[in-house]
């Protein structure tokens, strides 16, 4: 019951942590390319939670990757409250950030047809998408760590 696929020290475990890096990466890069997302404190937010998620994926894909090489359990009780607790609060900022991000984009550009930054839009846009495509990514390892720990 233990081995259930996106559990810690699983390849499906690892390839999640490596997607949630990678669409934070991307949304920090999306926004950060802008030259005015720092007059919107919703996108400074989502930079912010951004590199959270960013950092805490990281630790773990490297975690779950060590954990596949030398083929140790990582399915400690302790560990997997850790992670519970890790997941669910970034998981809870991601979908705040993205929200919130989502709302200012939505707002600005659609509602009030004032987008005077160009492709700026675009690129806002982009980062809010891949803010949510983290945060998906970041539901499901939390659902499944989750379930871990109900299980230990």
């Amino acid at each position: 019951m233990r081995d259930f696929p996106g559990t810690p020290g699983t390849l499906t475990g690892l390839l999640l942590r490596i997607s949630q890096c990678v669409f934070a990466a991307g949304s920090i890069a999306s926004m950060a390319t802008t030259a005015s997302f720092f007059n919107f404190t919703a996108f400074c937010y989502l930079i912010a939670s951004m590199g959270l998620q960013l950092i805490w994926s990281l630790v773990l894909a490297l975690l779950d990757a060590y954990s596949l090489v030398k083929k140790k359990v990582l399915h400690n009780p302790v560990l997997v409250s850790l992670f519970v607790v890790g997941d669910w609060v970034t998981a809870t900022l991601s979908l705040a950030a993205a929200s919130a991000s989502a709302g200012v984009t939505v707002l600005y550009f659609s509602d009030l047809n004032d987008c005077n930054y160009g492709r700026e839009c675009q690129k806002y846009q982009l980062a809010v998408g891949l803010a949510y495509l983290s945060w998906v990514t970041v539901a499901i390892s939390s659902l499944i760590m989750l379930w871990l720990l109900a299980a230990c």
